[in-house]
Formats: structure tokens, sequence, C-alpha cells
């Protein structure tokens, strides 16, 4: 059994928030590449020429770690942003199933009460259309609300044919 949870707008405030973190990253290792990568020699000996190459030496490959950071941390972040998108998708796709079987269920449940009786056994009634004035459809017998009834009076009609010519 699994024990996840994902929320798809958490997911997506997390890549937004990662995203960032690069903006930070790439500046601090922008203002570390000119005074790290032209070291000058100190004196004109072999010695100041070394330690001068090699901290060059390091700083290139600071460097080239930090560009393959850079592309870590930017799969890093379409990875997040995959993710939210594919759980929220097999949200909305789970969704659609369990809406149909108690669309099912209650049809099965009321459709005896229906036939008899006009209404439902249990549930809410339909809402009736606006501008009409007429009653909402009855609710359940043993649990439900009437729908709500149309605005307006009987027979009015709204939009432009209710205004007069």
């Amino acid at each position: 059994m699994s024990y996840l949870i994902a929320a798809p707008d958490v997911l997506t405030t997390a890549a937004v928030d990662v995203a960032g973190i690069a903006s930070s990253v790439r500046a601090a290792n922008l203002a570390a590449l000119a005074p790290t990568s032209a070291l000058m020699a100190a004196a004109a000996d072999e010695v100041s020429a070394a330690i001068s190459s090699l901290f060059s030496g390091h700083a290139k490959e600071y460097q080239a770690l930090g560009a393959q950071a850079a592309a870590f941390h930017e799969q890093f972040v379409q990875a997040l942003s995959a993710a939210s998108g594919a759980y929220a998708a097999a949200e909305a796709a789970n969704v659609n199933p369990l809406q149909t079987l108690a669309k099912d269920i209650f049809g099965a449940i009321n459709a005896p009460t229906n036939f008899l009786l006009g209404r439902p056994l249990i549930g809410d009634g339909v809402d009736a259309m606006p501008g009409t004035g007429q009653p909402g459809g009855a609710g359940g017998i043993l649990w439900g609300n009437g729908g709500a009834g149309g605005s307006g009076p009987v027979g009015q009609r709204e939009g432009p044919a209710a205004v007069p010519g």
C-alpha cells in the first residue's frame, strides 16, 4: 500500500521556488568568475606563477562544476514541473469515473421511486432555468433538498426578447 500524497499545486509552487534558486547560484558564479579565473602572479618568479596557475585551474574546475550543477538543477525543475502535471492529470482522470459511478448508483436507487412517485428517494432536485419562474425539482423523499426555482414571474423571458419593441 502506498502512503504517498502528492498535491499538484504544492509541486508547482516548489518548482517555481527551486527555479528561483538558480538565479541566485548563477549570480554567485558570475561574481566569482572574473576574480578567480584571471589571477595574476604576485611576482615574476616560478613559485608565484605556479600558485597563480593552480588557483586559476581550481577556478576553471569550479566553473565547470557550476555548469554541471546548473544543468542538473534545470533537469530537477523540469522533473518537478512534469510531476506536477502528471499528478494533476491523474487526479482529473480519477475524478470522472467516480462521478459516473456515483451517478449510476443514485440512478439505480432512485429509479423505482421516480417511476412510482415522480421524485427521487435520495438526492437534491434539479434547479429550474433562470428567468422562467418555474419551481425547482423535488428533492429526495428520505434525503435531499428541492432545486432552486427560476427567477422572475412565470412565463417571463430574459435577454433581448424581454425588452418591449
